[in-house]
Parts: C-alpha cells; structure tokens; sequence
C-alpha cells in the first residue's frame, strides 16, 4: 500500500487484463475504511488488516466485479455498493448490500455518490472530503488519465452511450474537485492534484475522445 494523503491509501499496480493497469483505493472516512473499486488480488489484504480493514467498498462499474468481491467481504466483513442498473452482472460475484440508483449528496459514509452513466449504464462516481479540506473525486472508467498528460474516456463496442457519456463529464464539470483519481489508466499514474483551471481542461480534453 502506498500512502496518497494522511487518510487515503493506494493498492499495489495490478494487471488483470493485457493492456490494463488498476489501483484500488482505501480511505480513511467518518465511519470507517472505505475501498473505492477493486483489487484484482489478495495481495494487499494484510497491509488493509493493519490499516483498520474496510467497512464498505464503492464500485464504480461492472467491470470491477470479479470473485475478489466475495473475498473482500468474506475477510473484512464489509457492506457493498454498486450501481443498480447493473446489479446482475454485479451480483453473480457477490451479494449487493447497497445499491446506488440516484445521486446521494454525501451518505453516512460521507460519499457523495454521482451517477454518470456512459461508459457503462450504471458508472458512478464518488467525491469525498479529505482530512485537510481536499476534494477526492473518483471517476472509476468514467475518464481517466493518458500517457500523454491528458484525460480521455473510452465506449466499449456495443455497449454504453455517447450521448450519456457527453452528458455525464458535463456534470463532472460542476463538481470542483482538488484530485481526481481514476481505477484504470494509462501511463505511469492514476492520480492527478488539479491546478486552477486545471479541471475545466480534462473534461474538454474527455469530451474531445468521446466517438460522434
């Protein structure tokens, strides 16, 4: 686990798939540990133990459901929320404890959980307060970081919608977060620390990949 901020954490780089990187992410929340999407292995689950273990784990999307789910709940106990308009292919791995259909301003958990359909019907993604008064937005698939220093999204052929992508990073555009933290990426991070300005960039950088 690499330490991001006082209270928010990074798993190991993993690659499920050949040409995919991921992280998963605990935080330090109001009412306990909070793993954002899914670890593609055990092999963090010790240092997690020592950190306090996870009470909840967020999925942004249905390609972060595999059999880790059912394990991360079998060891710490944990309650899952994931999108409810993709509640089948999640839950053939494991049971959905939450699921999250309209956007929450900030939960018991204190997540504020965003709908943002596009990449897949049901992406979500999750903006918290850091310790220090930073705003943590992750965008699971919704868009994340290239090689080349910018932002991008991708449409899965045959899934998804356009037009529900554009719409989404729109909203994105009213969110004003201080990082912002992808689950895949491409290129050496998945974290960026946003400069003035900075956010309105990504997203037009975003829009620009999505297909007419």
């Amino acid at each position: 686990m690499t330490q991001i901020r006082e209270d928010l954490w990074q798993t190991r780089t993993e690659s499920p798939l050949p040409g995919l990187t991921t992280h998963a992410y605990l935080w330090h929340g109001p009412s306990g540990n909070i793993l954002f999407y899914s670890p593609a292995s055990d092999a963090d689950f010790e240092a997690i133990e020592e950190l306090g273990a996870v009470s909840a784990q967020y999925l942004s999307h249905l390609d972060e459901a595999g059999p880790m789910l059912a394990r991360i709940t079998d060891r710490f106990g944990s309650q899952l929320h994931a999108p409810a308009a993709e509640l089948d292919a999640i839950g053939r791995h494991a049971h959905v404890d939450v699921p999250l259909e309209a956007r929450r301003y900030v939960d018991a958990n204190g997540v504020d959980v965003i709908p943002t359909p596009g990449h897949s019907d049901g992406s979500t993604c999750y903006l918290v307060t850091g310790v220090d008064g930073e705003k943590y937005l992750f965008t699971g698939d919704t868009m994340f970081p290239t090689g080349e220093g910018t932002w991008s999204t991708f449409l899965v052929p045959g899934r998804g919608s356009a037009a529900e992508l554009r719409s989404s990073l729109e909203l994105l555009r009213t969110v004003q977060p201080d990082v912002v933290i992808s689950s895949a990426f491409d290129g050496d991070t998945a974290i960026e620390t946003l400069g003035t300005g900075r956010w309105q960039e990504c997203i037009d950088q975003a829009l620009a990949s999505v297909p007419s």
